[in-house]
C-alpha cells in the first residue's frame, strides 16, 4: 500500500494525500470518486510517476481524511476549494486535473474555475458526467434517469439507520443493481470494506450525493425538460481536455459524451468498449496509454 503523508490546508481541512515523483516535475493532481480513495488511480500513478509529479488524495469525507459533520460541507464549492488549497499548501503554480466518477464531476468544476488564471492547463475526465449534460439526461433520457435512481437512495436519510449498523457495503447492496461483475484486487478490496464499515466515514462519502445540486428526478415523472430549463451556468473550457469512457458503465451511460462538444473546444474523446464504470483499475493499459498520448502532446 501507498505512504500517505497529511497536508493541512489553508481553509484547516487535513487530507491524506499520496505525494509521488519529481518534485520539479510537471503536476498531475488525481481526484478519486466514490466509493473509492486515492488508490483507484495506483496503475496509472505508478506508471506516470518517474516522469510527472503525481498527487493523489483521499478527498474530504474519504480514507482518513477531514470529514466535518453536515451535508453543507460537501457542497461543490467547497470540495473546489479543497483541491486548490491543496495545490497552495504543497507550493505548486499549475496542475492538469484529472478525475474520475465524483472526482470526475468535481474535475469539471476544478478546470472551470482555474482556466482563467492558468492553474489548471489540461483536464482529464475518466467516467464522470459534465454536469450541464448530464442534468439534461436525467431529466430528457429515460434509460439515465433510471440508471441514476441508486441517487435518491444514496441522499434518503432514511437509509441511514442502515448504514450505522452494517456500513455501506449493505446501502451499496440495497441500492445498486448490476448483473456485471467487476473484480477488485483482494487487497484493495478489503481496504475499501474495511473504510466502508466506519458509519461516520461512510455517511461523510454519501454527503457528497446529498449536497449535490444535481435534480433527479423520480420515473414517475414525465421525461423530457421542464418548462423554462436553463442549463447549469457552467464556462465553456478552452483548455486541452481529454475523457476517457468506458462504454460499459451501466450507471453513466454513453449518452453522456453526446454534446460534450458544446461545453469543450479542445476535446478529445478515447471510448474503451469493454470497460466499465471503474476504468482506471478495470482497463489500466487503455487509460495509460490514452494519458500518454495526451500528456506527450
Amino acid at each position: 500500500m501507498t505512504e500517505l503523508s497529511r497536508v493541512t490546508l489553508p481553509n484547516g481541512i487535513q487530507l491524506d494525500v499520496w505525494d509521488s515523483g519529481p518534485r520539479d516535475a510537471p503536476v498531475l493532481v488525481f481526484l478519486h470518486g466514490f466509493p473509492e480513495n486515492h488508490r483507484t488511480w495506483r496503475h496509472q500513478i505508478e506508471h506516470l510517476n518517474t516522469r510527472y509529479r503525481c498527487i493523489a488524495p483521499d478527498q474530504r469525507g474519504y480514507g482518513n481524511s477531514s470529514r466535518p459533520e453536515g451535508a453543507e460541507h460537501y457542497e461543490v464549492p467547497a470540495l473546489v476549494g479543497d483541491v486548490f488549497g491543496l495545490a497552495q499548501a504543497l507550493g505548486v503554480a499549475s496542475f492538469t486535473i484529472i478525475g474520475h466518477d465524483w472526482g470526475g464531476a468535481l474535475a469539471w468544476g476544478v478546470a472551470a474555475f482555474g482556466q482563467a488564471s492558468g492553474v489548471v492547463t489540461r483536464t482529464v475526465i475518466a467516467n464522470a458526467p459534465h454536469p450541464a449534460v448530464f442534468q439534461r439526461l436525467l431529466f430528457a433520457d429515460e434509460a439515465q434517469r433510471a440508471a441514476s435512481q441508486y441517487m435518491r437512495d444514496f441522499r434518503d436519510p432514511a437509509n441511514d439507520a442502515l448504514v450505522r449498523e452494517h456500513g455501506l457495503a449493505a446501502l451499496l447492496m440495497k441500492a445498486i443493481k448490476s448483473e456485471r461483475k467487476v473484480g477488485n484486487d483482494p487487497a484493495e478490496q478489503k481496504l475499501l470494506f474495511e473504510q466502508w464499515a466506519d458509519p461516520e466515514r461512510a455517511i461523510a462519502m454519501l454527503n457528497w450525493y446529498r449536497a449535490s445540486g444535481i435534480a433527479v428526478p423520480p420515473m414517475e415523472e414525465p421525461v423530457g425538460l421542464p418548462e423554462k430549463y436553463a442549463d447549469p451556468a457552467f464556462p465553456k473550457l478552452e483548455m486541452p481536455t481529454l475523457v476517457i469512457w468506458g462504454m460499459q458503465d451501466e450507471a453513466l451511460l454513453p449518452a453522456n459524451l453526446d454534446g460534450l462538444g458544446d461545453w469543450v473546444s479542445d476535446l478529445t474523446v478515447e471510448q474503451v468498449p469493454e470497460a466499465g464504470h471503474f476504468i482506471p483499475w478495470e482497463a489500466p493499459d487503455a487509460v495509460n496509454a490514452a494519458l500518454d498520448a495526451f500528456l506527450n502532446d
